[in-house]
């Protein structure tokens, strides 16, 4: 594209007069935006998956993992699921115009902290295609225009997509420039939308570490960062079997190519000898290869030696990393070390372990007899979101809609001066 920097200028430009223009959109027109697009997605159903189909077929001369294949396929159960989370958003509450807190002075004064839209998000998202609905969904549905840059790998299918939302967007009164996707893939549009934080607010990567620090490096506004899921789950000296095996069994295995999947097992050396071997069958009826240390191999002949890049991988994929213990002391230790900020679980019987990995595990989620595949807006009953923050400013955790907002302070008075 000839025209490449003229092209993205115009993008930003009407993303900011969407955003201004979004500021007279009433709550309950997001609210049938939502649902109509909803609708449209399970009515095109078929021609999403031929759309979705040209890019699985291309997968290959990506050179894309089966993990990423698998992120990036749609099927009419995941458009179903799409549509779902649409109509999920519609029925938050509404978050513009809502009254944080509000105060009266001594002379007074009514102090009143009021949400108010960010303005306008530049999202980047690789390989799953239902990111475009979500991330249109909760940026509008917080009152922001949104830039969508999809990669090349989901190309068809994100046009697919966008093209329902405008269409949507058309039927219940919203501007037309609330959500826009960058129409080409040459990789220097995204060089230019970073920098022109006089039209964009926020930037949100979400992809591989590679994008993510790209990204933060050249942004010229702020980043909201989501780096590698390197999650562990933590099996205590109280841990019950059962309990242990089903977790992490469903941390693992229930979906690896996902960022809240787990990526190392970390066992109590009391529950060692009679839950390893348990659990080490079970992720090896499943395909999942264990690297270890050498308390871990002595009681798991299969597994190979880990590595200390082994303890710091986000897999994706059937490798896990496991590690013996002394201690919750030393459990905790380690997570800090080698993880990512992500998601944490401990399987345990004792409050006060379980109280303690929460308070000093520094994670963006910590669970406690809970599978680590929780972390997710959706089950955290935030609707769709937008991504999972390991930064700690100024979102952390699976962003939602109060996550897309800021604040403003709105003061009443009734003729006061300051003396």
């Amino acid at each position: 594209m000839n025209d490449l920097p003229e092209y993205c200028l115009d993008l930003a430009k009407r993303a900011k007069r969407a955003s201004a223009e979004l500021s007279g959109v009433t709550g309950q027109q997001k609210q049938q935006w939502l649902r109509r697009a909803g609708r449209l997605l399970t009515e095109r159903s078929a021609a999403l998956v031929e759309a979705n189909d040209l890019d699985v077929t291309a997968a290959p001369s990506f050179g894309l993992s089966d993990a990423a294949v698998d992120r990036l396929r749609l099927n009419p159960s995941r458009i179903a699921g799409m549509a779902k989370a649409l109509d999920e958003v519609a029925a938050l509450p509404e978050p513009v115009g809502e009254i944080i807190s509000s105060s009266i002075r001594p002379n007074g004064l009514e102090v009143q902290k009021v949400r108010v839209p960010l303005g306008v998000i530049f999202f980047i998202y690789e390989s799953r295609p239902n990111v475009t609905a979500d991330a249109a969904a909760l940026c509008v549905k917080a009152g922001n225009a949104v830039i969508l840059r999809g990669g090349k790998e989901a190309v068809h299918s994100n046009a697919a997509i966008a093209a329902i939302l405008a269409e949507a967007a058309a039927q219940t009164g919203l501007p037309p420039d609330a959500v826009q996707l960058v129409t080409t893939t040459d990789r220097a549009a995204v060089d230019h939308l970073l920098h022109m934080p006089e039209y964009i607010n926020l930037c949100i990567p979400r992809g591989g570490e590679g994008l993510i620090r790209r990204v933060s490096a050249e942004a010229r506004m702020p980043v909201i960062k989501h780096y590698a899921g390197n999650c562990h789950v933590y099996l205590d000296r109280s841990a019950d079997a059962d309990m242990a095996e089903r977790l992490v069994i469903n941390a693992k295995c229930q979906r690896m190519g996902v960022c809240n999947a787990a990526e190392s097992l970390i066992v109590h050396r009391d529950v060692a000898q009679a839950l390893l071997p348990r659990i080490g069958k079970a992720l090896g009826e499943r395909g999942i290869e264990i690297r270890g240390d050498q308390r871990t191999r002595q009681l798991l002949p299969q597994a190979k030696p880990a590595s200390d890049e082994d303890y710091a991988t986000e897999y994706l994929g059937p490798i896990i990393s496991c590690k013996v213990v002394d201690s919750l002391d030393e459990a905790i230790e380690h997570i800090n070390h080698y993880g990512s900020q992500h998601t944490e679980a401990i399987v345990t019987g004792d409050l006060q372990a379980a109280r303690q990995f929460t308070s000093r595990v520094d994670s963006s989620a910590v669970m406690v007899n809970a599978s680590t595949r929780f972390n997710d807006g959706g089950e955290f009953g935030l609707g769709a979101e937008i991504g999972i923050s390991t930064d700690k400013f100024h979102a952390r955790g699976p962003c939602g809609l109060n996550e897309l907002t800021s604040y403003k302070y709105v003061v009443y008075g009734t003729g006061q001066v300051r003396e």
